[in-house]
């Protein structure tokens, strides 16, 4: 590949033909978010998106998952800081999410190992994706005491306000068919075959027109509601960002860093 370039935790390259790999690259915190994430993927997708002679990205994660949602630590952290701060914070994470789903050229999600909280927003918001059958799911961030309304818009969309409705209450796990089956992946291959499943996909959108496909996808966003306006992205960031400052999020991330029951969980049934 040639013109590489990235913040360290978020790998940025293109080749010949136009095709970037946007890869997560903190593989030993399983890929989950913090501000250098994010930082990365705001300006992986900015300067993209501004590339003419890019066509299609591809969005994967290094080692052994792809995405595990926000890292719970930092999240705790953030959370002690001002409200101001923690605005802040809030609308850069969801600068992110709308940049991927605003984002003019198409996008193609590689999924294996585990995809939690946020991870499942990534892949929402992407035009195309394929997981392996390895993969797992899960919208995990009630268990920990937040919330997920900033990739809310993006599940609905993806699945279905039904399903949203179960797997988000429950943050239970589900497995690459049980997602394809919702509507969250596309396509499902072997383990370790996702560069063969996503060869002929990325052929094929190489062969669509450039402007052709920007104006597709963008009527498509249009039509679904997704082209979220100034007000409603607001709404999500202060809405996200007062969730974090909660004892009942001091409370859920604590318990996961002290790998402990949360404080609400009565116990098992007898």
């Amino acid at each position: 590949m040639s013109d590489a370039y990235g913040n360290g935790t978020v790998l940025c390259a293109v080749d010949r033909r136009g095709v970037a790999t946007v890869t997560l690259n903190r593989p030993e915190r399983n890929n989950a978010y913090n501000g250098d994430v994010i930082g990365g993927l705001l300006e992986a997708f900015g300067r993209l998106g501004g590339d003419a002679a890019v066509r299609v990205v591809l969005i994967r994660g290094n080692g052994k998952h792809f995405q595990a949602g926000a890292d719970l630590a930092w999240l705790k952290e953030i959370g002690k800081l001002s409200p101001e701060e923690n605005v802040a914070v809030s609308r850069r994470t969801a600068s992110a999410i709308r940049g991927l789903t605003e984002f003019p050229k198409p996008t193609v999600a590689l999924v294996h190992g585990g995809c939690f909280g946020g991870g499942t927003g990534i892949v929402a918001a992407a035009d195309v994706v394929v997981a392996s059958e390895d993969a797992i799911f899960a919208i995990t961030e009630a268990r920990w005491g937040v919330m997920a309304g900033i990739i809310v818009p993006h599940l609905n969309a993806a699945i279905g306000v039904r399903n949203v409705r179960r797997w988000a209450l429950t943050c239970e796990r589900f497995g690459a068919a049980e997602a394809k089956a919702m509507g969250l992946v596309h396509q499902t291959c072997p383990e370790g075959g996702l560069d063969a499943a996503a060869a002929p996909i990325v052929d094929a959108l190489l062969m669509s027109a450039p402007e052709a496909t920007a104006q597709t996808k963008r009527r498509a966003l249009i039509e679904a509601g997704l082209m979220t306006t100034d007000a409603a992205f607001e709404a999500l960031v202060a809405e996200h960002s007062a969730k974090r400052q909660t004892d009942e999020a001091f409370e859920g991330l604590a318990s996961f860093l002290e790998k402990r029951p949360p404080a609400w969980y009565p116990g098992p049934a007898e």
